[in-house]
């Protein structure tokens, strides 16, 4: 039995390049990465790309690169792409994850506890 042909809603090499325009990465410096966050400025418009338009609807709430890739059904290397060129028009805001907290030092640690103690 013969196999449909894929159809152009497909992950396709061809669609993927016809997104992002056939660049493998970001116009924009900034570092994306799977945990940056991502957030819209606005709503879409028409003239934008379908996807564009669907991650601006994402990111009403922040997002990470990751989870509007797999909401998407993209991979990571379009989004990143998609993404860059929505901060170059500005019309998202990206930031790295509030880093984890450190511990303080161990001897100041101390040297409170034996301050408080001393009260």
């Amino acid at each position: 039995m013969n196999e449909p042909p894929a159809s152009w809603e497909d992950s396709s090499p061809e669609r993927l390049y016809v997104i992002t325009g056939g660049r493998s990465g970001p116009s924009t410096e900034v570092h994306l990465d799977l945990v940056t966050l991502v957030v819209a400025k606005g709503s879409a418009r028409p003239e934008m790309q379908p996807e564009q338009a669907a991650i601006l609807r994402m990111c009403q709430s922040p997002l990470s690169v990751a989870e509007i890739s797999a909401y998407a059904g993209l991979p990571v290397s379009v989004v990143t792409v998609l993404v860059g060129d929505l901060m170059a028009a500005r019309r998202v805001y990206v930031r790295p994850p509030v880093p984890a907290a450190q511990l303080p030092d161990l001897a100041l640690i101390e040297a409170v506890i034996d301050g408080l103690q001393k009260l």
